[in-house]
């Protein structure tokens, strides 16, 4: 943006425009030139990190996904600290929920019983702390994603109306020159004109780059959110094929306990 900026004002034409704007129309080129300085910026920052984040979540998903022990084995649990993506803050904050109500079963198993094992079988209400601690924390994450990304839509809305605004002030003020100076003579309009008409140059300028960099983010946003949401989706599929698991352990014991004393 500031190269284009740089290749606008090199322009003869383009410099005799800016020479015959007034403090206004200098001001609002001036100000779109700030403006494109920081949604290049935004854009480029933002790029990077939701390429990084998506990039990192696809592969802490691939090794969820390739893990055959338990949910909340070591190595998962290491691969999750070292992974700084979204997918994996929601793994975290579902293992910690999980293994909160596991270590809550153990005590009270182990009061009620007095063994130490627990059979760590979830409840309903527990299913769904769980999933509304998933689903809290993917919202969180999605808050993460999206921060900065209204400015360059707040960019793309403002800049061509500051352009016109120039515009329409710039070709006011030329017509009102040629009114008092008594002469309709169009050398004396073009002046005006040029200049006014450059704030609209300087506007699209900024308006449609941030345009396109916004549809791009967003959709990245899109493809990472839908991510977020089957790997969520997965997580409790998993716990719930665990706890199958264990019901069926539990099953064969209790079968086990019964058959001799029958």
């Amino acid at each position: 943006m500031i190269s284009s900026f740089m290749t606008l004002a090199a322009t003869p034409g383009v410099y005799y425009a800016f020479e015959n704007s007034d403090m206004v129309g200098k001001s609002i080129v001036v100000l779109l030139l700030v403006i494109s300085t920081f949604t290049w910026s935004v854009m480029i920052e933002k790029g990077i990190s939701l390429y990084r984040a998506k990039k990192l979540s696809s592969l802490f998903i691939e090794r969820f996904k390739a893990n055959t022990k338990s949910i909340t084995n070591a190595q998962m649990l290491r691969e999750a600290v070292n992974n700084a993506s979204p997918a994996a803050q929601i793994y975290n904050q579902g293992v910690e929920k999980l293994l909160e109500f596991y270590e809550s079963d153990s005590a009270t198993f182990g009061r009620t019983t007095g063994v130490a094992n627990c059979p760590t079988r979830l409840s309903e209400a527990q299913y769904n702390a769980i999933e509304a601690v998933l689903i809290s924390e993917e919202s969180w994450q999605e808050v993460e994603l999206e921060t900065r990304v209204g400015f360059l839509a707040t960019m793309v809305s403002v800049s061509p109306f500051l352009g016109l605004f120039g515009t329409v002030w710039g070709v006011m003020l030329a017509f009102c020159g040629i009114a008092a100076a008594g002469k309709s003579d169009f050398s004396a309009l073009a002046p005006g004109v040029a200049g006014a008409l450059l704030t609209t140059v300087a506007g699209l300028i900024v308006a449609i780059p941030s345009l396109i960099g916004y549809n791009l983010l967003t959709s990245t946003i899109r493809n990472i959110t839908t991510q977020l949401d089957n790997f969520s989706d997965e997580f409790m599929a998993r716990i719930k094929l665990e706890q199958l698991g264990i019901a069926k352990e539990l099953s064969r014991e209790n079968s086990s306990k019964i058959a001799p004393e029958s």
